[in-house]
């Protein structure tokens, strides 16, 4: 039953999401600061981001690694969720970064972010963790009109075929992050999920770089990015996510994260004068009520579910 620690687990869980998709919003205005400077494609950048994470996370690992001992054994399940993960990345990051390059920052975010939560909660309720609650449905609701305020008319202002691919790319990216967010949430706590996960990623995405003709930088604002995309809205947002991922379903988190297109438009719109209108405001408005009403009521319904328990419990049974 819900115990004092478990909800205060929850309520230290939920905060950690938000941290990572306010981190993840700075992740396709860094792409595109990189492509602008420099020949880098998507492919080059999604594998620069993943190797640097992964680098940055290898070396967290090995400083932590005497605190925080593994001692969960690696079965072939678990296995598998972490193969899923690094492949989920791999895609998510590759799918991601074409579709930035294609439709620019703002559709691809808003698509890629929008339509994850759907999946998540679709496949979370195929692989039998059940349907989402009423108040998560609701949000999942509001979220989604949201998104789909700020998707139409910020589409609306550039359309055309590069609008539509740029789209379709950001379908694939939210299918890779729904993997991940669904894979990763059974991993056990214990296990370098997030190391394992980029270490991997970066693995499957370096025969396709190299195919393709990897292209490397010097450029030093470019180089300086590619450090920060692969260390902060990687690296750690990654690890933050995984972590609050151990006490907030994936459903919930899927929507939390929906503060990332939000954070990725704003930026967008001041510092490479993508054009939102005013009227998309609202839309964001929506998101971002969806997220304050998930993190008010998340402690109160644990609490009240604890309280439940605690009276079934206490009452004499025949």
């Amino acid at each position: 039953m819900p115990t004092p620690s478990t909800t205060s687990a929850a309520s230290r869980g939920f905060p950690l999401v938000v941290l990572a998709a306010l981190c993840w919003g700075t992740a396709g205005v860094s792409g595109r600061i990189v492509s602008e400077r420099t020949d880098l494609g998507p492919l080059d950048i999604a594998w620069h981001r993943m190797a640097v994470g992964a680098v940055v996370l290898l070396a967290g690992y090995l400083l932590t690694r005497h605190r925080e001992p593994v001692t969960v054994p690696l079965t072939r399940p678990v296995a598998v969720r972490l193969g899923l993960v690094s492949a989920g990345l791999a895609v998510y990051q590759l799918a991601y970064f074409a579709a930035v390059a294609t439709a620019g920052v703002s559709v691809a975010t808003l698509v890629a972010l929008g339509l994850a939560p759907l999946l998540i909660a679709l496949g979370g309720a195929a692989l039998g963790s059940g349907r989402p609650d009423r108040a998560t449905f609701a949000a999942l609701v509001v979220a989604l009109v949201g998104l789909v305020l700020l998707v139409g008319l910020t589409a609306g202002a550039s359309a055309g075929t590069a609008v539509l691919l740029g789209a379709l790319l950001a379908c694939g990216s939210a299918l890779g992050y729904a993997v991940v967010t669904l894979a990763g949430g059974d991993v056990p706590a214990g296990l370098p999920v997030t190391l394992v996960g980029f270490a991997g990623g970066a693995l499957l995405l370096t025969p396709v770089a190299l195919t393709a003709g990897l292209s490397l930088t010097t450029e030093p604002v470019a180089l300086a990015t590619l450090l920060y995309l692969g260390a902060v809205p990687s690296a750690a947002a990654y690890a933050l996510f995984f972590r609050g991922l151990q006490t907030v379903p994936g459903a919930v988190a899927g929507i939390v994260t929906l503060l990332e297109p939000v954070t990725a438009t704003v930026l967008a719109t001041v510092f490479l004068g993508e054009r939102l209108p005013l009227g998309a405001l609202a839309g964001g408005l929506l998101v971002l009520a969806a997220v304050a009403g998930l993190y008010l009521r998340r402690p109160a319904a644990a609490e009240r579910e604890a309280a439940t328990e605690r009276q079934a419990v206490a009452e004499p049974h025949d």
